[in-house]
């Protein structure tokens, strides 16, 4: 790679001997070409060269378009023989991959295989996202301090919310990172997640101990995953995301029960969250299990990702923290006036979008389009 830094047009090298068709051994020299050119993303798709988002631009990594029969050495290298065959049932695979370049180094991607048409005929485009070597800190994530106090009760439900690549599970890594590390560590932490994104081999704790399992390929649902977890006495348990009666459920059982439990969920918003997670009750049940949620929970964090005006992004946070004075007066209430008390009392028991996105404008570190989105999306 040679050429300028970050917001400039870099001038790109193909990959080197390229050959003329891809077997299963070259699948990885590719990809590790992509990442040593700095890709955090790459693309792969039927009848394009092989792609690398870099600094925010693509760039194409290959001179040859790779055709029908390179794509299915791909997927075949990365799933097995039969991704195929679960693409053209009109099902997407969601999946972790790594390479091992030596005994202690590795690099770990998060991956996305989708049917798509190309040239008239069915084709597929192949996504992944390169994840670092280990789980950032808190700090490095600028997490607020009021999140970090209340990021580990003792029992109870914390809910990370935000829409598809907000960081929601970057949020999380973080602070499963801080709670392993902790001086006397943090017992069992068994996680549940599709796919595993980060993992935890080299934050290292005598007193903690960490297992990850991967939906579906290790269990069916995320649901199983927590009546899994039941009967193996952790202290912690991770799902991956709670989108469903029979998760919200178990997630609601497994707090009840001594465990401190964290999932995400896909709204945004703590209020429109609450309003989510009872609404996938039935009408005749949601009472008693709204009941119980407001029993268990203890925060709701709601992230989104913003461009930040000198390049790249940045984390903006709602958030709120459910103590007892908190769940004791909601749940003197009917139920369905929850969110509009919640949306009252958010900004002296955590902070609004509004407030985050406000600082960050006024502090240079957003444009005022994005302010006032956040700001009209925070009052809606």
């Amino acid at each position: 790679m040679s050429g300028g830094g970050t917001g400039k047009i870099l001038k790109i090298d193909p990959w080197p001997n390229e050959p003329p068709r891809l077997t299963p051994e070259q699948v990885d020299d590719l990809i590790m070409y992509c990442v040593q050119n700095q890709s955090s993303d790459i693309s792969l798709q039927t009848d394009r060269p092989a792609y690398g988002e870099i600094h925010g631009y693509l760039y194409p990594l290959t001179v040859k378009p790779l055709d029908p029969a390179d794509m299915n050495t791909i997927m075949t290298k990365l799933y097995g023989v039969d991704a195929a065959a679960k693409l053209a049932a009109a099902k997407d695979l969601d999946l972790s991959y790594e390479i091992r370049l030596d005994r202690f180094t590795r690099v770990r991607f998060r991956v996305n295989m989708t049917a798509i048409q190309s040239k008239g005929r069915d084709a597929a485009q192949i996504t992944m996202r390169v994840m670092p070597s280990q789980p950032p800190t808190m700090k490095d994530l600028g997490i607020e301090q009021e999140i970090i106090d209340n990021f580990s009760p003792r029992q109870g439900l914390i809910c990370v919310t935000g829409p598809t690549g907000s960081g929601k599970s970057t949020l999380l890594a973080a602070g499963m990172r801080m709670m392993i590390e902790r001086e006397g560590g943090c017992g069992k932490v068994l996680t549940y997640e599709a796919p595993i994104e980060y993992t935890y081999d080299q934050i290292v704790n005598a007193q903690s101990l960490v297992a990850q399992t991967e939906i579906p390929r290790h269990l069916p649902s995320f649901a199983a995953g927590v009546r899994n977890a039941l009967r193996r006495k952790p202290a912690i348990i991770l799902v991956g995301e709670s989108r469903d009666r029979e998760t919200v459920a178990a997630a609601i059982e497994a707090g009840q029960t001594g465990h401190a439990v964290y999932t995400t969920a896909h709204t945004m918003g703590v209020a429109s969250t609450l309003r989510r997670m009872t609404s996938v009750f039935e009408p005749g049940e949601r009472n008693e299990r709204a009941g119980a949620l407001m029993e268990t929970l203890r925060m709701i964090i709601t992230q989104a990702l913003v461009p930040r005006a000198s390049g790249g992004r940045m984390a903006l946070r709602e958030f709120m923290v459910f103590d007892d004075a908190v769940r004791e007066e909601l749940l003197e209430l009917p139920q369905e006036r929850w969110s509009n008390r919640v949306q009252q009392m958010l900004p002296d028991r955590g902070q609004t979008m509004q407030k985050a996105a406000k600082m960050a404008f006024e502090a240079g570190q957003i444009d005022r389009r994005h302010y006032l989105i956040l700001a009209r999306g925070s009052a809606d």
